[in-house]
């Protein structure tokens, strides 16, 4: 007699799904397909905000051309809602170390998913968080998860303890701040990254620039000025979660 495979317990049940240790990012990203708030069908091609039909993005930065914007697109694994933004919040805030694992398999199965808008990337880089942030750099334990669940190496990840961009220096929070202060926290926090290594790996790149989470697009806007400034010739923008547009 065949045992049949328990079924995966479902996003956010990852801690007791049967599935939490072995489970491939193809998986556990189509499991949590199943429950998080996708991005619209309707959306803007360049922020990935939900739009009413023949409406355009009411995101200012969207209507910029992209030498001014920065980024060409970013995309979104999901909508900044319910347990993801839950679960986003206890790695970010309370150091709850194991979602880093959940959000690598997340990143990378939307990798394999999506072999289109991965065509021509050099680099797969994370928005880097300071050095001596507490709990914990998360961005940094999210992009070291994703390499070890890319068991093939389809993508070009940096390897645990060796990220292309680092922020070495502490800069102002953009978090519950006016817009003119988030956009001034974005310009330091974009000055404060360093390019390791060689930085001719820059020159005529593209780079997938990956985020916890896109609001407004001032940081991801400032540190893909910065990275195209350096030499890329182009960069975009993959977040785990994509924060519903309020003005």
């Amino acid at each position: 007699m065949t045992t049949a495979l328990p079924d995966p317990a479902g996003f956010p049940n990852c801690p007791v799904c049967a599935y939490a240790v072995t489970g491939t990012a193809r998986l556990c990203s189509d499991c949590a397909g199943r429950t998080l708030q996708p991005v619209a069908d309707s959306h803007c091609p360049v922020c990935s905000q939900t739009t009413l039909s023949g409406r355009p993005c009411a995101n200012r930065l969207c209507a910029l051309p992209v030498a001014q914007r920065g980024f060409s697109r970013v995309d979104a694994v999901a909508v900044y809602s319910g347990a993801l933004r839950d679960k986003i919040h206890q790695l970010k805030y309370d150091g709850a170390y194991g979602w880093a694992m959940i959000f690598g398999r997340l990143l990378v199965g939307w990798m394999e998913s999506h072999p289109e808008q991965m065509r021509g990337v050099d680099h797969v880089v994370g928005n880097p968080t300071h050095t001596g942030r507490q709990p914990l750099q998360h961005i940094e334990a999210i992009m070291d998860a994703a390499y070890t669940e890319d068991v093939t190496h389809a993508f070009p990840l940096s390897p645990p303890g060796a990220h292309r961009l680092v922020k070495e220096s502490e800069t102002p929070r953009s978090a519950n701040r006016n817009l003119d202060d988030k956009r001034a926290a974005a310009a330091a926090h974009a000055a404060a990254l360093t390019w390791t290594g060689d930085t001719g790996d820059i020159q005529g790149a593209t780079i997938l620039l990956v985020d916890d989470v896109f609001t407004s697009g001032s940081q991801l806007q400032q540190v893909a000025l910065r990275l195209r400034a350096s030499g890329a010739a182009d960069v975009r923008g993959l977040v785990l979660a994509r924060v519903p547009w309020s003005g």
